[in-house]
């Protein structure tokens, strides 16, 4: 009795032992097991994702916001009037008293044309940074004369003298140079106009234009410059009847927003930066050139240009991270084919020192990548990994020929994870096409294992 008690006790490890169904099942479980400590890595890389993006706004807060640009719309002041009959007690009859209001008028121009020269680069706060831009918008075009006729509105109650032009824009903040607006070679200054803002767009107003150069009776070209701090992206409203906008950066990673988009003739992107160039007619876009009493907002109309990074540090870590459990699932398949090929025996212990090491490799990149490039901390944290597998791998199967083969499947399987990383369009295709290889490499080795050993 004393001599077969300690063989039924150890029935269930010589079955785990011996057995590819306990095997297979204890593998299983400890994939199973190590996804907790992957979930807290994917929590860690969305934290320090979370922190860069707090930091990022409060750069482009201090910087500059996006731009967007709405004007020059000509301001006029108009009167109306009103009539009212009251009745008079002395005479005990009623007579008329005639009340003036002041109303406005905003009128866009004919022609509007956009000349953008933008410079990026990226700020650093600690460990984390921030691409923003400055730009030089050059603007150009022409009033056409006046004509308000058909909304009711008299050249003669126009009051000339008290007219104005507004430019509104989300950056107000971000403006590095005062506005100096030439119309019919007249320079006119432009001020903050607190009374006349939205919850969005910022209003700067220029002092009253002297009658002599407004379209009253002739077209009135107009010119003026605005050099921004901005961030994100740079847009303007085509208020136009013919407007045109020319881009020129060195981004090299636009992403062209809006209803209107570039002409693909002249459109060009490379490492080196883009240019681009836009025309919009008044018969593309569902909006008016003159306004009664209120401007409309036109946002929805804006066009312009987004500076995308396409995939930062913590968005290649996070995608990284998601191909762990293929990685900890490939990586113990080929443990357990060489166990069960070969025979030699693997303790689940040993299976899970494997895969804590395997995912140790994403606090390294994520940490690592903070200091340094994406590449690099890849690099670094891919050899520092696979190196440690490798040798204790050799440790457990006494062999290098194994050894080696470990050390090579995951040499191939990370840099296989980094191709994918930095492909955009294709990076499911190649995914795909890469796992059907892996599948029918499987298929292959394990064709002539005895699976009917229970």
């Amino acid at each position: 009795m004393e001599i077969q008690h300690p063989q039924k006790h150890n029935r269930f490890g010589y079955w785990v032992k011996t057995s590819i169904t306990a095997r297979m099942l204890t593998v299983g479980l400890l994939i199973l097991i190590l996804l907790i400590p992957l979930s807290y890595i994917n929590s860690l890389i969305a934290e320090r994702a979370g922190r860069q993006h707090d930091v990022v706004a409060e750069i482009k807060e201090k910087w500059g916001h996006d731009v967007l640009v709405y004007g020059p719309i000509l301001k006029l002041p108009y009167k109306t009037y009103t009539d009212t009959k009251i009745f008079n007690q002395d005479t005990k009859s009623y007579f008329t008293e005639t009340t003036t209001h002041i109303n406005y008028a905003y009128v866009f121009p004919e022609t509007l044309n956009a000349n953008c020269l933008i410079d990026c680069k990226t700020l650093n706060r600690g460990n984390f940074e921030s691409a923003v831009f400055t730009t030089q918008m050059d603007f150009k075009g022409s009033y056409d004369t006046i004509q308000l006729d058909y909304k009711d509105i008299k050249k003669d109650d126009i009051i000339w003298d008290k007219v104005s032009i507004i430019i509104k824009t989300s950056n107000l903040k971000g403006i590095k140079e005062n506005v100096d607006f030439k119309i019919n070679n007249s320079n006119y200054i432009f001020e903050n106009n607190f009374s006349d803002q939205s919850s969005y767009l910022d209003a700067l107003e220029s002092n009253y234009i002297k009658p002599d150069d407004l379209p009253i009776r002739s077209l009135k070209s107009f010119h003026f410059s605005i050099r921004f701090n901005g961030s994100k992206k740079i847009r303007m409203i085509p208020i136009g009847k013919t407007t045109t906008m020319a881009m020129n950066s060195n981004w090299p990673d636009p992403s062209f927003t809006g209803i209107f988009l570039p002409d693909n003739e002249t459109k060009e992107i490379t490492k080196d930066g883009f240019s681009a160039n836009w025309k919009v007619l008044h018969i593309n876009r569902a909006f008016s050139q003159q306004y009664i009493n209120d401007l409309p907002n036109l946002i929805q109309f804006a066009f312009g240009t987004e500076f995308m990074v396409m995939v930062d540090e913590y968005q290649k870590s996070e995608r990284s991270a998601k191909y762990g459990f293929l990685v900890i699932g490939l990586t113990f398949l080929i443990f357990f084919l060489i166990q069960t090929i070969s025979k030699i025996g693997i303790h689940p212990f040993q299976y899970l020192m494997i895969g804590i090491a395997l995912t140790m490799f994403y606090t390294l990149l994520v940490s690592i990548s903070e200091h340094s490039s994406f590449f690099k901390a890849y690099l670094i944290a891919g050899t520092s990994v696979i190196g440690l597998i490798t040798l204790y791998s050799k440790s457990i199967l006494n062999t290098w020929q194994f050894a080696l083969l470990i050390g090579t499947s995951l040499t191939t399987l990370y840099i296989f994870i980094y191709v994918i990383i930095q492909l955009e369009n294709y990076a499911l295709l190649v995914g795909s096409i890469g796992l059907f290889l892996i599948l029918s490499t499987v298929m292959f080795v394990s064709r002539k294992i005895d699976w009917n050993n229970e």
